[in-house]
């Protein structure tokens, strides 16, 4: 079943942002495991707060994901980004589909 781990932050350094998660998207680009979406969402009431939707094909991959090394290094630079804490929401993806 495909996982979806949300994170809800806030941030007033969104570029700074948007350049770790491009970098970790070239290291991460071909293999095995990795995340397979993302999506980044912005809260219309509250332009610091961002919610980024990271898709993975199991529970288990985003768990081996998130052992590894390289992950926690990003971690560990996104956070220092952030203002206050992040919120982490695992979720089993039931249901997604195109709407017309």
């Amino acid at each position: 079943m495909k996982f979806v781990q949300i994170i809800d932050f806030e941030t007033e350094r969104l570029d700074e942002m948007e350049q770790l998660f491009a970098e970790a998207g070239q290291r991460f680009a071909g293999r095995s495991g990795g995340p397979t979406h993302r999506m980044l969402l912005r809260d219309r009431d509250n332009p610091r707060r961002y919610l980024a939707l990271i898709e993975f094909d199991s529970y288990e991959e985003a768990m081996r994901n998130s052992d590894d090394p390289e992950t926690s290094r990003m971690a560990e630079q996104v956070g220092a980004l952030c203002i206050g804490d992040r919120v982490y929401t695992n979720c089993d993806l039931v249901d997604a589909r195109e709407l017309t």
